[in-house]
């Protein structure tokens, strides 16, 4: 038997020496706590089936040495003895190779290990860390906000009747204004990211099987990815997927410091289960631009970073001058690859609520242990941990066009974007 490589999401050490946090954190999470017994008892029963079938193989191996030294009244029965050995070292290969499966099942049904801080509960049980700014009061202005699609069409930004004949509902053209201001917002966030020590990439936004399910992408939300089967392909739905792959089966030299990337890409997503809400304008959509951070790091420094990925996302909206608040993300409402999720929420003045528009989750070494993905450290190899958090993206503009519009139909620039167009401080509307 050639031993498969099992493929980890969770540390099974940690397992079996802390099941009980790990009971929590599913507990947290919502999900049944009894997958961890359940992991348990697969790993116990995959080394005993592996223990039985190395057993008989030393057996068969011992007998087949003894064939060419039997007298002729011997070998007749040490080769029956053999045949019988052959038949059980088949059974038991096919058992330990089930084993396998069955832990490598048990161990992806966990998800992973949320850290301390993160409260429980589900989408409605955010924690909000901060309100950042004032939203504009419109009634003491004297003017009744648009919402962010009648603003873009007064621009002559958004066309979603074309989009929508073109391609199907959820889409759109950014058109002038719009165009020109999305690049501006992207290429800000990517002159941001370098000047902080993020090296700038342009990542495929098609990836192979194992990089999607490495990122912890074909999990309960597998339907919101688009896959082609004629290639066995995904489309990604973020440049963290293609960023995490970059360094698969790769040990990496982290100490210097963290290694990071800001992806520049297109993003799909079909937004399955998701008809009815937000149908109007560009806040959900199948296709949007997004520059995206990605960190490697040591999994020590991953609480510090996490939080050097806030401040920068921060930044950034204090650049576009829009008020927001940064909410802690409840366990049941975190992928299953993040341990800890910071949002940041424009506010919308329309819908007179908070909409996200930028998310940062430290994933600590889930989707490392899955991808392999290694640091150097004492002369041992141990599994890194990753990070990663959006700049910028196409929704962004949604906030922009909504906090951003004036009584006479233009738009307001905020300062920092004004070299990015041409230092111009407002666009007009259409004639």
């Amino acid at each position: 038997m050639k031993q498969r490589k099992l493929v980890d999401m969770i540390d099974m050490r940690f397992v079996r020496e802390n099941p009980d946090a790990v009971r929590e954190s599913q507990r947290r999470r919502g999900n049944d706590e009894s997958t961890v017994d359940a992991l348990l008892a697969a790993d116990d029963a995959r080394r005993s089936a592996l223990q039985e079938f190395e057993a008989a193989r030393a057996a068969q191996k011992e007998i087949s040495r003894s064939i060419g030294k039997a007298s002729a009244q011997e070998r007749p029965a040490i080769l029956a003895r053999a045949k019988e050995l052959s038949e059980r070292v088949k059974e038991l290969e096919a058992a330990a190779n089930a084993a396998d499966q069955a832990y490598e099942d048990a161990n992806h049904a966990i998800q992973n290990i949320v850290l301390e801080g993160v409260p429980a509960g589900g989408e409605d049980d955010y924690e909000v860390v901060r309100h950042v700014g004032t939203p504009r009061d419109f009634a003491a202005e004297g003017f009744q906000p648009k919402d962010h699609l009648d603003v873009a069409e007064g621009l002559g930004a958004l066309d979603m009747a074309r989009g929508t004949k073109v391609s199907g509902s959820r889409f759109y053209y950014l058109k002038g204004v719009g165009a020109r201001l999305e690049l501006a917002l992207l290429t800000m966030a990517a002159d941001q990211a370098e000047e902080n020590g993020f090296t700038l990439m342009i990542t495929p936004t098609l990836v192979n099987p194992d990089i999607m399910a490495g990122t912890g992408f074909l999990g309960a939300h597998s339907d919101e990815i688009y896959y082609l089967p004629a290639d066995n392909q995904y489309l990604v739905g973020t440049s963290e997927v293609p960023l995490a792959g970059y360094h698969k089966d790769e040990i990496l030299d982290l100490s210097q410091g963290p290694i990071r990337y800001a992806g520049w890409s297109s993003c799909y997503r079909r937004e399955a289960g998701s008809y009815g809400k937000d149908t109007r304008g560009i806040i959900r959509v199948h296709q949007f631009n997004k520059v995206e951070m990605f960190s490697y790091c040591r999994p020590e420094e991953a609480k510090a970073e996490h939080r050097r990925f806030l401040a920068w996302e921060e930044e950034m909206l204090h650049k576009v001058e829009l008020p927001y608040r940064v909410i802690n993300t409840a366990a049941g409402d975190l992928g299953s690859s993040a341990a800890q999720k910071f949002d940041c929420e424009a506010w919308l003045p329309t819908q007179n609520r908070y909409m996200e528009v930028t998310s940062t989750s430290n994933c600590t070494t889930y989707q490392a242990r899955r991808l392999n993905i290694r640091e150097r450290v004492e002369g041992e190899n141990r599994i890194c941990a990753t990070l990663n958090g959006t700049l910028a993206t196409t929704r962004w503009l949604v906030a922009m066009f909504e906090n951003h519009q004036q009584p006479d139909g233009s738009l307001y620039i905020p300062e920092a974007l004004r070299p990015y167009l041409g230092g111009k401080d407002h666009f007009s509307p259409l004639a």
